[in-house]
């Protein structure tokens, strides 16, 4: 079965909104490691708004490997009105998304990505769907913006991978087991 694999640039204090307002520098272990999250993937889930912002920039991108990588790929967008903005390989979802995506994971093919798209990392976190949580971690404290982690239930998480880069990021991949049970503090 396909794995369905979040993955995000995140601020040291959670937030995943707007990360080049906190990823002000980049290196090879960076590089390699986003690398290695899209080389087993083959379709994407985006939200709305990811979409929206995505659309208007990575078609007309030389950021390798992911430009190559994002405008081929099918993506499917979680949206209720249709896509306005032509993409290549583009299509809104039919129903509900956590369904779609379990239905997609049924399917044979690589991993499915989620990429930037919090709510949709965060329904398919909190529906269990999501095997795989890849992270990039700037040492900076954004203060404010959108968390990604906000808001979820007790989920347990096995360490895959943990590395420090050259400038001082972390690049953190965990497997996805079932909500945590932990033991209730007096």
């Amino acid at each position: 079965m396909r794995k369905v694999v979040v993955c995000e640039l995140m601020s040291l204090d959670g937030v995943a909104a707007a990360p080049d307002g906190f990823f002000t520098e980049w290196d090879d272990a960076l590089d390699a490691a986003t690398a290695g999250w899209i080389a087993t993937q083959d379709a994407v889930i985006l939200g709305r708004r990811s979409y929206d912002e995505w659309v208007g920039f990575w078609p007309g991108s030389e950021i390798q490997p992911f430009a190559t990588f994002i405008n081929s790929v099918p993506k499917y967008v979680a949206t209720s009105p249709p896509l306005d903005a032509g993409w290549a390989n583009a299509s809104a979802i039919d129903g509900g998304l956590v369904d779609f995506v379990r239905d997609l994971k049924s399917q044979p093919g690589g991993d499915i990505g989620v990429h930037a798209s919090i709510s949709v990392a965060q329904a398919l976190l909190t529906a269990g769907v999501v095997d795989d949580l890849r992270l990039a971690l700037a040492p900076t404290i954004a203060g404010t913006g959108r968390k990604l982690l906000d808001g979820l239930p007790p989920i347990g998480l096995v360490p895959i991978r943990g590395v420090i880069s050259p400038t001082s990021h972390l690049i953190l991949d965990y497997r996805v087991i079932e909500a945590a049970r932990s033991p209730r503090l007096p």
